[in-house]
């Protein structure tokens, strides 16, 4: 039986501390997970328009085994500045990668598309990205909010308001896994018209709500909904951390990434599209000494997929509203 951590958080997991940053005037924001101890990092991207920085050193075959932090920011390809926010405030406390007398904080770093959501994206000559992605990295605490917040606070779905969302889960042996997630997707959270959220399976007490799957299910479940039926070009893209205490390699790490990305599927309808950059980064900070076996390994995924399905719900749930939103938050639908 899976379990929630005390905060139901992804900062459940030993060793990571999360801060939020956002401009409500832009209606876009920035999320900074920085690692307490270097740690372990892979990456998968399966959306068709991604937008990123530092994640070709997140193979397996390449050198650098562990990162300093990573980023996920609203902004579209302006956003990518923030990673360099965060970049700086790690160098200001001695933290990276030395190379000879130089320290090199190593973060990578995923973008979604929010600028078409309300916000007054006129901002000047530079984008606010660098000055956020600095302010959450110095603010980075265990406990966070959730909803419209950091790289969530200006985020969309189909018919709803989307939002930062994160979760956890305690394995039977001892082993935590907890997702991070900036839902922001094309397609639909919630079974049709109704409230009834496409992760249900996977709910643990009443965390989004409680309502279950509907029953009967509706005819028109089976019809796509989408954020912007007529022109869907680059307004989207769900982007995550998911991360967990156990020992692993870069390779098990990229398998976990894979894993997760169960969740977007679980709770997303449709995912992965051409017009999404959904990735998901993992992070295995080892505090637990638990090396996992293959056998194990299928349960941690397991428990990936979920936890990443619960977060996304979790961040939609969680929205509030505010002035200019395209679209209702999910405790106040208009449909």
């Amino acid at each position: 039986m899976f379990r929630t951590g005390p905060r139901n958080l992804i900062t459940d997991v030993p060793g990571l501390r999360v801060g939020n940053a956002a401009n409500a005037h832009i209606k876009s924001g920035v999320t900074a997970v920085l690692c307490d101890e270097p740690a372990t990092a892979a990456v998968q991207v399966l959306g068709g328009a991604p937008g990123t920085r530092e994640t070709d050193l997140l193979e397996p075959h390449n050198t650098v085994e562990t990162v300093n932090a990573v980023v996920l920011s609203g902004g579209s390809a302006f956003g990518l500045d923030a990673a360099a926010g965060t970049q700086a405030w790690l160098r200001e406390q001695g933290i990276g990668f030395a190379v000879q007398d130089q320290i090199v904080p190593i973060v990578p770093a995923a973008i979604l598309f929010d600028l078409t959501n309300g916000g007054n994206k006129d901002w000047g000559r530079y984008p606010p990205y660098r000055e956020l992605g600095y302010e959450a990295a110095s603010i980075a605490s265990t406990d966070f909010a959730i909803g419209t917040q950091g790289a969530g606070a200006g985020a969309l779905t189909a018919g709803l308001k989307g939002g930062l969302g994160s979760a956890s889960t305690v394995l039977d042996n001892g082993i935590t896994v907890g997702a991070l997630v900036a839902v922001n997707p094309l397609g639909s959270v919630t079974v049709g018209r109704s409230r009834h959220f496409w992760a249900a399976p996977f709910e643990i007490g009443d965390e989004f709500g409680g309502l279950g799957l509907p029953f009967p299910m509706p005819f028109e479940a089976r019809k796509l909904r989408l954020k912007f039926s007529e022109k869907p070009q680059g307004a989207s893209t769900t982007i995550a951390v998911i991360a967990t205490d156990a020992v692993l390699t870069k390779a098990s790490a990229k398998r976990l990434a894979i894993a997760a990305h169960d969740g977007f599927t679980r709770a997303i309808w449709p995912s992965h599209t051409p017009f999404d950059g959904d990735l998901v980064f993992a992070l295995a900070t080892a505090r637990s000494g638990i090396a996992v076996s293959p056998e194990e390994a299928i349960v941690l995924g397991a428990a990936a997929g979920a936890t990443m399905a619960r977060a996304i719900a979790r961040g939609v749930y969680a929205a509030t509203a505010a002035q200019n939103d395209p679209f209702p938050v999910w405790s106040a639908p208009v449909w």
